[in-house]
């Protein structure tokens, strides 16, 4: 850790309660043999640390003038060793002979599991200072633990008096701040957000708000930043917007799940944040859809960026609106089977009021026929099978449902619309002739299709009964959910006269 390895103390040469004498002593020492490139040995040089270069007088009048001011030594202290009592000189005698391991053991006997007081306060430090050398996460977290404790605590006063003057006084809360600030910066770059996080865990409630405060300042400044250069590119460049979603979702990524983790869901900060995130995102979705609908099918991106924003929002307003465009969109998706389905069962459903028109008309005059007389239930099924202009139907069907749309269809997801549309096209096949067949067998797409030349088959329109005689008339109906997507086509049924 840079902070141990560069302390000023450490470059000095002395421990952080050194006297006055001893460091202007150390100093001129130093800063004499310095110009001539000789280098001076410290018995606190230790051999668990990397070499002092103590010839660059540079280096050195800088380390000495960061512990000229109080503050300064209080902060520079945190990250070096001190003697003050016997516990101290004895672990620090291992450490000059390199027995780190044993210098710990014997700190952690007068403050594992104990509080801070005003015989054990420099073990504290040293022992955090040691531990925050270490390897491994947990070591660290220790030594931020045992720091932490030292600074909040009454005994606090007692360091600073050590290694400061004895009447400069501390804001314990401040310096626990700086002692933070200061980690923070070492962890910057070598560990996660949550990995940071973790290391401050066994810190008490006051370290934890500032901790929070610390890490959500930046990511929340962040997103917004992000949200509103979004928005204002958005608006200067529609069919960009879905480029600008993706990279507005994936660059707030991290950092709205380093909110989530600190924050956690029901924070109403963390609300706010991500719905707005949320809605943008979402607008992004829906101003690319309506830009290139005209020009291309920007379903698959448009909902994207609504699964997207659906993924991040949690109010209940953000995610009925993500809903409502997401059904919308999924339907202009379907739109051609959706089409086909409506054009198809318009005629299906004509057929089928003519059956039963006709079926009616018939049953009246069969009550008053008379004795050895009788319906030919033959010649009614011809006269309700012709009842609908087939010619017309077929052309409507190649005018709506072109070949092009098929592909679109085939794939469609939705299983009831494409059994739906399998069935229609089936009863609508099966009241073809030959010739009408031909011209729109594709749209049985699941069955194998052989191309071949066809003959027309008449068939007669005009069906003639020796038992009675009836007519049968036709008219338009609109089908309302064409309508709605713009069609601007009226499916009209034409039904044929019928008269014996």
């Amino acid at each position: 850790m840079k902070l141990i390895q560069d302390n000023p103390y450490r470059i000095a040469g002395i421990l952080a309660n050194a006297s006055e004498r001893e460091v202007v002593r150390q100093k001129g020492k130093i800063t004499r043999y310095a110009p001539i490139g000789k280098q001076v040995k410290s018995e606190f040089d230790f051999s668990f640390l990397p070499n002092v270069d103590r010839t660059d007088a540079n280096a050195v009048n800088k380390a000495f003038s960061g512990i000229e001011q109080n503050q300064d030594k209080v902060s520079q202290s945190l990250f070096w060793f001190l003697k003050v009592n016997p516990f101290d000189e004895t672990a620090i005698t291992h450490l000059i002979n390199g027995d780190k391991d044993k210098a710990i053991e014997i700190w952690e006997k007068v403050t594992d599991g104990k509080e801070v007081n005003s015989k054990n306060y420099s073990c504290f430090n040293n022992v955090g200072t040691l531990k925050l050398l270490g390897n491994s996460k947990e070591e660290i977290k220790a030594g931020i633990e045992a720091k932490i404790k030292l600074i909040e605590s009454t005994s606090f006063a007692n360091f600073v008096h050590t290694v400061a003057d004895q009447t400069y006084t501390i804001d314990n809360q401040k310096q626990a701040e700086k002692f933070v600030d200061d980690l923070l910066k070492q962890f910057k770059g070598k560990y996660s957000n949550t990995d940071t996080l973790k290391l401050f865990s066994n810190c008490n409630g006051t370290t934890q708000k500032y901790l929070s405060q610390k890490f959500t300042e930046e990511p929340l400044h962040k997103i917004e930043t992000q949200i509103e250069s979004t928005k204002n590119k958005r608006k200067f460049n529609k069919s960009g917007a879905y480029e600008f979603g993706v990279k507005l979702f994936e660059s707030c990524k991290a950092d709205l799940a380093t909110l989530k983790s600190l924050l956690g869901t029901s924070d109403l900060k963390y609300k706010m944040i991500a719905d707005n995130l949320a809605k943008e995102v979402m607008q992004c979705g829906i101003e690319y859809f309506k830009e290139l609908q005209e020009k291309k099918d920007p379903t698959e991106e448009g909902l994207e960026l609504l699964n997207y924003a659906k993924s991040i929002a949690i109010g209940s307003q953000t995610l009925e609106r993500i809903k409502s465009n997401i059904e919308a969109i999924e339907e202009f998706k379907d739109k051609e089977i959706s089409q086909a389905i409506a054009l198809l069962k318009s005629v299906k459903d004509a057929y089928e009021t003519n059956e039963a028109q006709i079926k009616t008309q018939v049953r009246i005059q069969e009550a008053s026929l008379s004795y050895g007389q009788s319906i030919n239930w033959s010649k009614v099924n011809t006269l309700i099978r012709n009842s609908i202009n087939w010619d017309k139907v077929v052309e409507l069907i190649l005018n709506v449902i072109p070949r092009q749309s098929i592909d679109k269809i085939k794939n469609n997801q939705n299983a009831s619309k494409t059994s739906n549309y399998k069935k229609l096209v089936e009863f609508i096949i099966d009241k073809l002739n030959y010739s009408q067949k031909s011209k729109i067998q594709y749209l049985q797409y699941w069955e194998t299709v052989q191309t071949t030349r066809s003959t027309s088959i008449p068939t007669s329109r005009t069906t003639t009964s020796s038992t009675y005689s009836s007519s049968s008339s036709s008219s338009g109906s609109e089908v309302p959910w064409l309508k709605i997507i713009g069609w601007g086509i009226f499916i009209i049924i034409l039904i044929r006269a019928c008269a014996e």
